[in-house]
């Protein structure tokens, strides 16, 4: 699966164009002064009220994800959109905006670099620790399966067939980040077009088979984090062959 970097320009342009869409189809006058410390939903009356929280809101759950990098200025973010809102331009230069934010990605990525370190060492402790387990067998490449429910079918799909699957997959510690169980649908793909490590096991399987896989993070998503899905992540999931489309 392919990945693109989101440079500090970027992430400006996105979050400019978040408060400039909050300006252009709500302008509202703001006081940090008077704003409420506390409000209810009865204190919203109209629809540019609650969509004007709304956009505050969703505002503020953005930049409180970036608390866990940096220490977020709120007087300055707060007089930032009040400059905007009243229209005053920027004191600052593109040049010290750019600096700023490339420093602010930095840190990000040192800090998904340790977790990613962190959690490689849990995994491999993990997957150790699962593999003794009885019933579970560990291929050459890592991968873990467990047979919950033997199959009647005799015929095992290839890479170059489609298959028909319910799944429910989870992290270790039991976060669900996809399941076509709880969206009650299953799933057809093409069995090359997933991870490695459902690659693998499908093309073990016959259809009836119910097995538990427990994916190493270097057949899943490796280093790259997807989503839910930290970097270095064990996968685990329970994987139904339903049918085998050629």
């Amino acid at each position: 699966m392919k990945s693109s970097k989101i440079s500090p320009e970027f992430i400006l342009i996105a979050f400019g164009i978040l408060v400039a869409a909050a300006i252009g189809i709500f302008y509202i006058t703001y006081n940090p002064v008077s704003a409420p410390t506390k409000i209810s939903g009865s204190d919203m009356q109209t629809n540019e009220q609650i969509a004007s929280y709304s956009i505050g809101h969703n505002i503020g759950n953005q930049v409180k994800a970036e608390k866990e990098v940096f220490k977020v200025d709120l007087p300055l973010l707060l007089k930032g959109l009040d400059d905007a809102f009243n229209e005053i331009d920027s004191p600052l230069s593109g040049e010290q905006i750019t600096e700023a934010f490339e420093h602010i990605q930095k840190l990000s990525e040192a800090k998904k670099a340790k977790e990613g370190e962190a959690a490689l060492a849990l995994n491999v402790a993990y997957l150790a620790e699962n593999g003794k387990k009885d019933g579970v067998t560990t291929t050459a490449s890592g991968l873990q399966y467990e047979v919950i429910t033997k199959g009647s079918g005799t015929e095992k799909p290839l890479a170059t067939h489609q298959v028909k699957t319910h799944y429910h997959g989870t992290l270790t510690n039991g976060t669900v980040f996809d399941s076509s169980v709880e969206r009650g649908e299953p799933i057809t793909f093409p069995v090359n077009g997933v991870i490695k490590g459902w690659i693998e096991a499908l093309q073990l399987m016959v259809v009836g088979d119910k097995w538990r896989l427990t994916v190493p993070s270097e057949l899943a998503y490796g280093a790259q984090a997807q989503g839910q899905i930290p970097a270095n992540s064990v996968l685990i999931f329970e994987v139904e062959l339903i049918e085998i489309i050629k």
